[in-house]
């Protein structure tokens, strides 16, 4: 299955971004035992990369793992030399550009119908609409109206009552971080985690 049908299928984007790289580890994990299959792990927490590499060790070649918040260039190449097969950027720049050079399944941050546009035109698989917070479901519809086609990923502030309004908006899939991840990737307990887990899968299957 490739990156955009896994998408479409599962329907939801596990965002982890821990202060604690163990934790951070065993919640990748987790997630995966609970059958979240599309899980990143954002460069701004600590010692992502190790992370990412752990987890790729474990899970296999199969496995989606993302690297997110990546900015420059030489962050996309250090995430895809750790092990990320997807990579998911905030907005526009030189990490995108960079992941689209190397071929992988990219996830890039727009906000505006002018990000789009750009974002488009590099080829990248998804669009991230970020923070999803500002304009909430009534500007991912508008915003939709003139791309009706592309695959829209609300993210940032997106929770387990607020999706399904985006999911009536036309997204293809939610990115949840918090919500979802609570303090687990901190040290947190993980049976929460499971629990939470298993109350998104629900709300994205519908």
């Amino acid at each position: 299955m490739d990156f955009s049908e896994a998408l479409r299928t599962d329907r939801l984007v596990a965002i982890i971004r821990g202060r604690d790289a163990e934790a951070s580890f065993r919640t990748v994990m987790a997630l995966a035992e609970a059958g979240l299959p599309l899980i990143e792990v954002s460069l701004s927490g600590k010692d992502a990369l190790s992370v990412i590499r752990r987890a790729r060790s474990e899970l296999g070649d199969a496995a989606w793992l993302g690297a997110g918040a990546v900015l420059t260039g030489d962050d996309a190449r250090r995430a895809a030399e750790a092990g990320a097969n997807l990579i998911v950027t905030p907005g526009l720049g030189a990490g995108l550009e960079e992941s689209v050079r190397q071929g992988l399944p990219t996830l890039a941050g727009v906000m505006t119908p002018s990000e789009v546009i750009a974002a488009e035109a590099l080829g990248v698989s998804a669009l991230q609409l970020f923070p999803a917070s500002v304009g909430g479901p009534a500007y991912l519809r508008a915003l939709r109206a003139p791309f009706p086609e592309l695959p829209f990923v609300p993210v940032g502030g997106v929770d387990a009552t607020v999706a399904p309004a985006y999911f009536d908006a036309g997204a293809v899939a939610v990115g949840v971080g918090s919500p979802l991840i609570g303090d687990a990737a901190d040290g947190g307990d993980l049976d929460e985690l499971r629990k939470r887990a298993a109350e998104f899968k629900a709300v994205c299957a519908r």
